[in-house]
């Protein structure tokens, strides 16, 4: 029986703040995507498009790993920090498969196959960084581990 006042369990929030977190960069990566798709790549090829693209997602990492655990009320250790990282990454796979499925038309096989190109696999990286950011930034910040 929990106490309706009583504050919720620290892992309890976790969940939210990935939310909060996919959220943060999944909207800097749906503001940058189309000029990359756009006007990058068929300028410099995907892959040299993707690096340019890539220190702007970093940086979005880097504050939006901060914020959002602050904003859900995290205060948790290295698990904690390191899972809100891993389930937004999960959210972030779930939607990257549905905006290329429905928006590119692309199928399971051509998502898959695209971490073999160059492109891919500084995408590849990225999505490593953004699941671990959370968990750097922990560090960094000086919390408890």
């Amino acid at each position: 029986m929990t106490d309706v006042g009583a504050p919720p369990r620290k892992f309890s929030r976790v969940p939210h703040a990935a939310a909060i977190y996919f959220a943060l960069v999944f909207a800097v990566g749906m503001v940058l995507g189309p000029p990359r798709v756009l006007w990058l790549e068929p300028w410099l090829g995907k892959a040299l498009a993707v690096l340019l693209e890539a220190p702007l997602l970093m940086a979005a990492m880097w504050f939006a790993a901060r914020l959002a655990p602050a904003w859900a009320g995290v205060d948790g250790d290295w698990v904690s920090f390191l899972s809100i990282g891993v389930i937004a990454l999960v959210l972030q796979q779930m939607a990257d498969l549905a905006v290329g499925f429905g928006l590119r038309g692309m199928t399971f096989a051509d998502q898959l196959e695209y971490f073999s190109t160059p492109a891919g696999m500084i995408y590849a990286f990225t999505l490593v960084a953004f699941a671990v950011m959370p968990l750097i930034r922990m560090r960094r910040d000086g919390r408890p581990t």
